[in-house]
């Protein structure tokens, strides 16, 4: 309820008048007067509230009156009246009714009061009341009413003191008050206030308002009576105490600053009394030494005295935190006093104020600023800022060591600081024995055996004082040990979050001020304010050293968790701040500052130390003393959770870990994670923190580079308790976190952050050189780690990284290092072609090939194990991007073709995994012109040795390769021909030729040509299966496709693929090993046909030159437009002639069989139906064709149209034969005439003989049976081209070959194979094909022209040659051969392996002969055959086999000679007839009789075991022969030779008489005696004897000469039988030996004379039924002679000789009476 209300108003009335009643009652009796003036009192009242409306203002009117009363009772001392009274009073006063007069009185009436020492208490609320409710009092007045407090301050009553104080206090509040509401009231009405003078006067205060003087003079007081001096305006005062003028001074200027500021006046108060004041009143505390108070200086100083140092130290706190810019000359001395204050010399207590009032100072960082303003960046001014934080820090370092020291000032602490430091002392010794950390709950610092407990002294950001408001002590307090550390600490931490939260605050204030002057005019280059800037750095620079020492050593000591939490962040703060402000010295400090402490103490490492050297040469000297930056403490009572190994390049022993290393390292990695973008250069120092720790720690990195804690123990020494287990996996996805953050870190800061994780690895690096441990990966891991986070960005940082990674770490000793480093390259490129790039990486091709690059540089490394890596990576690059590589595909392919033989076989079989997939799924993918490259890669892993299969497969691949561009060829040409040009005219812009292999060849034909080198490559290669499989591959390429080619690029094949190939091919089998190889690797076993090189080279050189022979067979039509074709054949004949006299066998038949093919060429086939049909004739293999129309999967089918329309193209150009002109038919005969000379040249060399003996040491080299057989086998092709100009010179060369081969031995290990059984009369294929040839051109000759008849005698001169073998077979050279055993037996037998067997060849005689027999038949009549003497060569051939008869070789050849002479002569007599008149045929007859003599009268004899059927077939033949003579020759003796024909009678007369062979059993001897023969030849004798009619007289001379043989002969065995008789019966009788010779003697003799009877029973006979006129008479004569002989012979034992004999002489009964005519004719 208000107190103007009208309720309140009437109430006030009631009680002033029952106030007014009480007082009269009370007075009634002792004070009348009093009474009275209550009274009248009353009625004035009464008369006022009847009369006014207002009432209030009429009784403050009257209020001097209304008072009266109450102040008469007041003076009568009563105390029941004067409270009655002083109740009264109030109440009115609270209802300001009462006026400035009356305030006078009353005040005089309490003055009075006061002064008897009546209500004292009750007065203090009357004043109270007075000032607090109006403003009625001023000047005097008001000062009397101040006095008059301060005087009840001063009675003997502790209450009344007490209450004195608090209202002193009040009412120079009020005072202050007025003076402000005062300003209020006037503040919109500006006065220019005259200018002060130099104020001489002190209590010239004309300028002020009322209640400003009231105030001015109050203040002004305050000042004198604190000085000791007289009061101007409190008159009375009579006692006055320097500690509660103190407090209130710090009141007045603590509540009312604005005061102070506003008016001069004030302000020259503040400057001239306060200042000078304070500095008065400190000197005791400043001059006073702790310990020395007399020592020093002989007047004895003043002690400090508690409560003033106190107050002052108030007062200066508030002085400065609101007067500082008033006051700055002022301010600088109270700081520097502050300073030495806290000096170790100093009493504990004065220090403990001290730092408390730094704290609050500490807490107001736009104070320090100022500070810092004003005075560090002030020349030749005290750096006061600088000054505050090094004494601070100095204090906080003097703490430990002065307790150490035993120091008087801890003995001076009361009982409680001994307590506290007795227990502070029991806690060391159980940290000391290493329990402390878990045991001691109480948080405190601890250092070298210094133990200060740490309190908690105020809230964060506060200065809550103890001993500054301990205004009631009169002692200095007992201090509690560690509460000055305490309240450093927190005045610490309070400086560093003040400065740093302020000026980051600004500092983003700016940022964002600068980003919007940006927008607003973007072309200005706005530079922030430079005065800022230069403020936050000076705080920065004064600051940092004193804060580094102080809070690098509380780090140290502390051993609570907490208080290190504090710690560490006050010194990531600064760092961070530094970092922002580009203080790179202090950032570098701070950073190290924490680095060491998160390392185990006195670890060695280098950053840290040089880091730290630099620091320890700036000690900062304050007032003499001086800060070092102490080093960090041995004994940290710390819990160990974890014993690790350094990282160092020897090892040391093990190293611990405790809690607190980890919370610093935590620490550290929250200031790499949230203020890495300031870090720049020190990430050299964080980095290698964090690298030791986590080497210690046993993290290990993983997968994309993130670290895992390792394998339970990575050596012996790595302990980790369960505590740091849990927290592993936090540091290490800490760790991740931080590197990934750095994908928010500008271009620079990542730069450093690159920087650094290249120099810290170059460190491991070289750490790891020359020892096999385990390197530290933390470096590399985190590289990558950074690399793949940053992949939006990659390409600022992809040169150092990946440079440092492929040139220091890939090619590191350590194989470990290595290893991940490899993996760091690989993971990089995977993921940055993986990456979704902005532009993607297929439109920004120098990004990509940028990426690519470290993959192609890893191929120069040549450790086995990154390569393996590097090849996987490309596996899994093609796997997943290898659609998108484009322009990238160079440098892949350059990868997977970057392989040597030195490597290992794994690497190769990766490698080559890589380019498999490559050709089966990107080979339509890449830009055409990687082709060659791909054929250049596949080539490169043909040639490699160490994997067989992989060369085999990858002839495969460039199978494959070529089936591509047979298939796509139409667009691999377009693409290809734009490229040329765009590179033609560069190469034209630039002057210079294109340069490109096969340069003048159309690209497409050039890829081709690049594809048939590296076969051809491949085809001399080291191994026979890579050769072979590369010949196969290159013929049936370029058979299948060879038609793409345009028909000048066939000129680069033919010269620089095929015939290059055939010289290297010839040159490598020529100059090949012959030494055996054992085996195959491995145990394969080799076949005796390859085991040695020389023989595995051959193989090559027969398909290589089969090959190519057949390319010209296929293609010899379009070979023949290239113009130099026939030197080509030149060539090609050369090689199969080389290579047909090579020495090896399997060569040399091949190059006859190629030699075969290219005589062989087909006549074209007329426009084929179909595109197969075409390709068919082309020689493409049908299996060839099949794949180029089924395509594989995925690949796009053939376009057929245009591939027809090549094909047709070249068919037409190839296949049809070029029109018969003259030209070309004389070109033809011309490579036809080339050919026969090449196979004369070879099969002059072949067959030619060895020259030497066998004796001779030289090996010689003899042709093979089938070689010789295809050589001759050529020869019937050749012949069909050569025929028309083949002359006789020709034929005698053939002739020689022909011989020649046919006479060479076979080796007797292949007689088995060759020779045909004796049983089986088998040509061997030689004979056969020799034959062959002559037959061939026996035929030609037989069709053709006349002229080439002449040749058949030399036919059949050269058969008649191989007749003779049959008896004689011929001998090669000088050389011995085995004849193969007696053929009639059948038995073949081997010979020694080097021996030589000649063949048999009867059979080939033989046939020889039926040949001859054949054509002579045919040709007998032949002008040539007659005049070159044919039969007689014939008859004399064949009378060697006819004489040998039972000595020939095989009994079949006489038999053929006979049968075979008898078809001759059946032809050949007629013939010879004819011409007898010429004389061609007179040298025939005499051979022809001596051929039969020598036939029927064989000198041989049959075999022992010959039949009796066997010999009668053999005498049917010898019949055969006799019936011959008689019908053939005998009858046309006239046109016949008398010599011959004599020759004939007398051979005829040989046989009529028999011989016998003597080898006859009992029962075969009529058979024996051949006596058919005999009888026939008789019989022709007879026949000729007595031929009925004698036309002619020769006939009668032949029958005469007949007779006459016979019987002389007859008589003869008669003769010599009869005397053998005789002389056998008086012979004794024999030895048994003897007897039995003697008796087959006597049996053959029998025979012969039964015969001879036989005989001439048989003449008998036939002289009886012959006209008489036909015998002569001589002949009688000799018939007669025989009787006598006859007569002789009756005598004879013989029962078989008898009966012949009476057979013979039976018919002389006849001559007992010779008839008349017979008689006439003798006489006559």
């Amino acid at each position: 309820m208000s107190t103007s209300s009208p309720e309140a108003v009437k109430k006030l009335l009631e009680n002033m008048q029952t106030d007014l009643r009480s007082l009269s009652m009370e007075c009634k009796k002792k004070f009348p007067p009093v009474k009275e003036a209550a009274e009248s009192g009353i009625v004035k009242i009464k008369t006022i509230a009847a009369r006014n409306t207002d009432i209030l203002a009429t009784l403050k009117e009257n209020s001097s009156e209304v008072v009266q009363p109450f102040l008469m009772g007041c003076g009568t001392k009563e105390p029941k009246i004067t409270q009655l009274c002083l109740a009264a009073i109030q109440r009115l006063m609270s209802h300001e009714v009462v006026s400035e007069a009356a305030a006078g009185n009353i005040i005089n009436m309490l003055w009075q009061l006061m002064e008897n020492g009546l209500e004292e208490l009750k007065l203090l609320q009357t004043v109270l009341v007075l000032l607090t409710t109006n403003t009625v009092v001023h000047d005097e007045v008001l000062s009397k009413a101040i006095v008059l407090c301060f005087r009840l301050h001063f009675t003997k009553d502790n209450i009344t003191n007490n209450t004195a104080a608090a209202t002193v206090r009040q009412v120079v509040t009020v005072v202050f008050e007025r003076m402000v509401a005062e300003d209020e009231r006037f503040k919109d009405i500006v006065e220019q206030p005259p200018p002060v003078q130099g104020n001489t006067n002190r209590r010239s205060v004309s300028t002020l308002r009322p209640s400003a003087k009231d105030a001015y003079m109050l203040f002004q007081d305050l000042c004198q009576l604190v000085n000791a001096d007289a009061p101007y305006w409190l008159v009375g005062m009579t006692e006055m105490t320097r500690t509660f003028g103190l407090e209130l001074l710090e009141s007045v200027l603590n509540d009312f600053p604005g005061v102070f500021l506003q008016h001069q006046e004030f302000s020259f108060l503040l400057k001239e009394r306060v200042c000078p004041l304070v500095i008065k009143l400190f000197s005791p505390n400043i001059k006073f030494r702790q310990g020395n108070s007399s020592a020093a200086s002989p007047a004895p100083v003043e002690k400090p005295y508690f409560p003033i140092c106190m107050r002052l130290l108030r007062v200066v706190s508030v002085l400065i935190k609101h007067f500082y810019s008033l006051l700055v000359t002022e301010c600088e001395i109270f700081l520097s006093l502050l300073v030495k204050f806290l000096d170790g010399e100093k009493p504990q207590w004065l220090r403990a104020v001290a730092v408390e009032s730094v704290h609050r100072l500490c807490v107001q960082p736009h104070l320090l600023r100022s500070f810092c303003l004003s005075y560090d960046m002030k020349q030749h001014s005290t750096k006061v800022f600088r000054d505050i934080v090094n004494a601070l820090g100095s204090f906080i370092q003097s703490l430990f060591i002065v307790l150490n020291t035993g120091n008087p000032a801890a003995t001076n602490a009361s009982t409680g600081g001994s307590g506290s430091g007795a227990q502070g002392a029991a806690q060391v010794g159980l940290g000391a024995g290493g329990q402390g950390g878990s045991l001691t709950t109480q948080a405190a610092f601890e250092y070298r055996g210094t133990w200060i407990p740490l309190m908690t002294v105020s809230v964060q950001g506060s200065a809550k004082a103890t001993y500054l408001e301990m205004l009631d002590k009169v002692e200095p307090p007992s201090i509690p040990e560690g509460y000055a550390m305490s309240v450093a600490f927190s005045a610490l931490l309070d400086l560093v979050r003040g400065i740093t939260s302020m000026i980051e605050r600004e500092l983003a204030k700016e940022e964002e001020e600068a980003a919007v002057r940006r927008e607003a005019n973007p072309d200005q280059n706005t530079q922030p304010e430079p005065g800022a800037y230069l403020v936050w750095e000076e705080m920065v620079s004064a600051c940092w050293c004193g804060l580094l020492a102080a809070l690098s050593l509380l780090l140290d000591a502390s051993t609570d968790e907490t208080a290190t939490e504090s710690i560490l962040k006050a010194e990531l703060t600064v760092a961070s701040l530094c970092g922002r402000l580009g203080l790179v010295t202090p950032r570098d400090a701070f950073i190290t500052a924490i680095c060491k402490a998160s390392l185990p103490p006195h670890y060695a490492l280098t950053v840290l130390s040089s880091n730290t050297a630099n620091l320890n040469n700036k000690a900062y000297s304050i007032q003499g003393q001086s800060v070092q930056i102490i080093s960090s403490s041995s004994e940290s009572h710390q819990q160990v959770v974890a014993v690790g190994q350094p990282l160092s390049l020897q090892p040391q022993g093990t190293v611990v870990l405790t809690a607190k290393n980890i919370q610093c390292m935590r620490a550290l990695l929250n200031l790499a994670h949230c203020h890495g973008a300031v870090l720049g250069t020190s990430w050299q120092l964080v980095l290698a923190t964090l690298q030791h720790l986590v080497w210690i720690l046993g993290l290990k990195p993983g997968v994309g580079g993130a670290l895992k804690p390792g394998r339970a123990v990575e050596g012996p020494s790595t302990v980790l308790t369960t505590a740091v287990m849990t927290d592993l996996p936090v540091i290490s996805s800490i760790l991740s976190r931080l590197f990934e953050s750095s994908q928010y870190l500008d271009d620079v800061s990542l730069h450093h952050l690159i920087n650094a994780l290249c120099s810290l690895s170059l460190e491991a690096v070289e750490m790891a050189y020359g020892t096999n441990k385990e390197p530290s990966l933390f470096a590399v891991a985190k590289l990558l780690e950074t690399g793949l986070v940053n992949m939006d960005r990659i390409e600022i940082l992809w040169r150092p990284l990946t440079g440092h990674l492929l040139e220091k770490v890939c090619q590191h000793p350590n194989a470990r290092m290595r290893e991940w480093g490899a993996e760091a390259v690989t993971a990089l490129i995977k993921a940055g072609l993986a990456y979704k790039h902005n532009p993607p990486l297929a439109q920004n091709q120098r990004l990509q090939l940028l990426l690519l690059n470290p993959l192609k540089e890893l191929s120069n490394v040549l450790h086995a194990d990154i390569r393996q890596k590097q090849l996987e990576s490309v596996l899994q690059i093609l796997q997943s991007q290898g659609d998108s590589l484009g322009p990238g595909w160079p440098l892949v392919l350059g990868v997977i073709g970057a392989i040597r033989n030195d490597q290992g076989e794994s690497l190769i079989r990766t490698a080559f995994q890589c380019l498999q997939l490559v050709v089966t799924d990107f080979l339509p993918t890449m830009p055409c012109t990687c082709l060659e490259i791909v054929l250049d890669v596949a080539g490169s892993y043909g040639l490699q040795n160490q994997e067989l299969n992989i060369s085999l497969t990858s002839i495969g691949l460039l199978w494959n390769i070529s089936d591509y561009f047979f298939q796509r060829g139409e667009a691999i040409t377009q693409e290809l021909e734009r490229e040329e040009a765009a590179l033609q005219k560069q190469a034209q812009d630039k002057g210079e030729p294109l340069n490109r292999p096969f340069h003048p060849a159309p690209p497409f034909d050039c890829l081709w040509l690049c594809l048939y080198a590296k076969l051809g490559q491949l085809c001399v290669d080291p191994r026979p299966a890579v050769r072979k499989s590369a010949g196969q591959t290159m013929f049936s390429t370029i058979a299948a496709h060879g038609t793409l080619l345009q028909q000048p690029t066939w000129h680069i094949v033919v010269w620089k693929v095929l015939f290059h190939l055939l010289d290297c091919v010839r040159k490598s089998s020529t100059t090949a090993d012959k030494e055996k190889i054992e085996s195959g690797g491995g145990n394969i076993l080799i076949h005796h046909s390859r085991d040695t090189a020389e023989k595995q080279w051959a193989e090559t050189w027969v398909l290589t030159l089969a090959g190519v022979a057949r390319i010209f067979n296929t293609r010899r039509y379009l070979l023949q437009q290239l113009g130099d074709f026939f030197k080509a054949w030149e060539v090609l004949l050369d090689h199969i002639q080389s290579a047909a006299l090579s020495k090896n066998s399997e060569v040399s038949l091949a190059a006859l069989k190629s030699f075969q093919e290219i005589l062989q060429i087909a006549t074209p086939v007329k426009d084929s139906a179909m595109p197969t049909d075409a390709l068919a004739a082309m020689g493409v293999h049908p299996v060839l064709i099949d794949p180029l129309s089924a395509s594989g999967p995925g690949r796009p089918l053939l376009r057929s149209n245009s591939m027809l329309e090549r094909l047709t193209r070249y068919n037409d150009a190839e296949l049809q034969a070029p029109p018969p002109g003259e030209e070309s038919a004389l070109e033809d005969a011309a490579l036809w005439w080339s050919a026969w000379n090449t196979w004369y040249r070879t099969g002059t060399d072949s067959t030619r003989p060895p020259s030497g003996g066998t004796g001779t040491d030289r090996p010689f080299f003899i042709p093979s049976q089938p070689y010789l057989t295809a050589l001759v086998q050529i020869f019937p092709a050749l012949y069909q081209h050569i025929k028309t100009d083949f002359s006789m010179e020709d034929l005698r060369k053939l002739g020689v070959i022909l011989h020649g081969g046919v006479s060479i031995p076979i080796s007797s290990d292949a007689s088995p194979f060759i020779l045909p059984s004796y049983t089986e009369a088998v040509l061997t294929s030689l004979q056969e094909a020799v034959l062959t040839a002559l037959d061939v051109l026996q035929k030609a000759i037989c069709v053709g022209p006349e002229n080439l008849q002449v040749m058949y005698p030399a036919i059949f001169e050269q058969l008649l040659l191989f007749v003779e073998f049959s008896c004689k077979p011929p001998q090669y050279g000088k050389m011995e051969t085995k004849h193969v055993a007696n053929a009639k037996y059948n038995q073949i037998q081997l010979f020694a392996p080097a021996e030589w067997v000649a063949l048999n060849y009867v059979p080939f005689a033989e046939r020889s002969l039926e040949v001859v027999v054949d054509l002579y038949h045919k040709t007998a009549c032949h002008k040539a055959v007659i005049n070159q003497k044919v039969l007689q060569n014939i008859i004399k051939t064949l009378r060697m086999p006819l004489g040998l008869r039972y000595a020939c070789p095989s009994e079949s050849t006489w038999k053929l000679a006979v049968s075979s002479l008898l078809k001759v002569l059946s032809t050949g007599l007629p013939v010879a007839r004819q011409h007898a008149s010429s004389g061609r045929f007179d040298t025939m007859w005499p051979e022809l009789a001596n051929a039969f003599e020598d036939f029927l009268f064989t000198k041989s004899t049959p075999p022992d075991n010959v039949s009796i059927q066997e010999f009668q077939k053999n005498e049917a033949i010898d019949v055969e022969v006799v019936q011959l003579i008689s019908t053939e020759i005998l009858p046309f003796a006239i046109f016949i030779p008398k010599d011959f024909v004599g020759q004939m009678m007398a051979m005829l007369n040989k046989g009529s008489i028999h011989s016998q062979s003597s080898s006859f059993t009992e029962a075969e001897i009529d058979v024996r005696m051949r006596e058919e023969f005999s009888k026939v030849c008789f019989e022709t004798l007879l026949q000729f004897s007595f031929s009925n009619k004698v036309s002619t007289p020769q006939e009668g001379y032949i029958s005469r000469m007949a007779l006459s043989v016979l019987l002389k002969r007859s008589q003869d065995v008669l003769r010599r039988y009869v005397d053998d008789e005789r002389l056998s019966g008086r012979c004794p009788l024999p030895s048994g030996q003897r007897m039995k010779l003697d008796c087959q003697l006597f049996r053959q003799q029998v025979t012969e004379i039964i015969f001879v009877l036989k005989a001439i029973s048989t003449l008998m006979d036939s002289l009886k039924k012959t006209q008489p006129e036909n015998v002569d008479g001589t002949t009688w004569a000799q018939v007669i002679a025989l009787y006598p002989t006859l007569v002789e012979c009756i005598t004879c034992s013989s029962s078989e000789v008898s009966s012949a004999l009476k057979e013979a002489m039976g018919p002389f009964k006849d001559f007992m009476q010779p008839p008349l005519s017979r008689v006439q004719n003798g006489e006559s």
